[in-house]
């Protein structure tokens, strides 16, 4: 860690979104960053085009990763030199380590959205979890698709969108098509939409709560509220739920291990 710290020292780090008022990042590594005195820092990059990430960079030489989140998770992929082998399969990028090789400077994505998925939801489940709807089918759906399939063994894995759109797994299901029989078989229900988020904590996705039974696991990637209405609904009929807070610190653990090259 000593070798770390002394290669940190004048680094810059960010978040790359927009808006990123609800952003949990900067704290996170800014205390990160105090605690283990590593003399760093953490900007946000609130962009609301990506034509200007090329600018951002330049104007930060000593940028040696920053994070990634709505909306840019998918579009930023085009403009990477390398992906893992894991943000490749997922189809999303929530990291990005900046380095140089031979004067130029190259951009590596990773995804460190699975990795705190998939390890904050692992010690809750049961054998009866064997289906799963994902609510969402943006950038870290895609994450959470990847996990619940390659590393949670859950096979038979649905999105759910308001409007049809085609997915890996043939076409999204619609709310409309949250049947009883639907609601019954497929007992893990993950949110990756921001319905619910801050400011607008009274909403909650259009799911038939009713339906919800104590087999069921509600999983919000939310955090701010840390119990949205998605996750105090189905607590109301006896589901467990979880908060997407747990997988930030992970996924952003995972980021800084990804920066610093003690993970790859």
């Amino acid at each position: 860690m000593n070798a770390a710290r002394t290669d940190m020292n004048g680094a810059v780090f960010g978040l790359l979104g927009y808006p990123l008022g609800h952003s949990f990042s900067k704290g996170f590594f800014t205390e990160k960053f105090e605690r283990e005195q590593i003399k760093a820092e953490y900007i946000n990059f609130e962009l609301p085009s990506l034509n200007q990430y090329q600018e951002t960079l330049d104007k930060y030489p000593t940028l040696k990763g920053h994070n990634v989140t709505i909306p840019y998770k998918q579009q930023i992929i085009p403009m990477l030199d390398e992906l893992s082998d894991e943000a490749r399969e997922i189809g999303a990028v929530n990291v990005v380590k900046v380095t140089w090789q031979n004067g130029k400077r190259h951009l590596k994505g990773y995804n460190s959205d699975v990795i705190g998925f998939v390890e904050s939801i692992r010690p809750l489940l049961r054998p009866h979890h064997s289906k799963a709807l994902i609510l969402g089918t943006g950038g870290a759906s895609k994450a959470v698709y990847y996990g619940l399939k390659k590393k949670l063994g859950i096979d038979d894995v649905k999105f759910v969108s308001r409007r049809k759109q085609p997915t890996a797994e043939g076409e999204t299901l619609t709310y409309a098509e949250l049947s009883d029989d639907v609601i019954k078989a497929y007992t893990i229900i993950v949110n990756t939409t921001p319905c619910g988020m801050h400011p607008k904590t009274d909403e909650s996705p259009q799911i038939p709560y009713n339906l919800l039974t104590a087999n069921h696991l509600l999983y919000d990637l939310v955090y701010n509220p840390l119990k949205t209405q998605f996750m105090q609904r189905g607590e109301m009929q006896g589901a467990t739920v979880k908060n997407g807070l747990e997988m930030l610190h992970l996924q952003a653990q995972a980021s800084w291990e990804f920066w610093t090259g003690q993970a790859d």
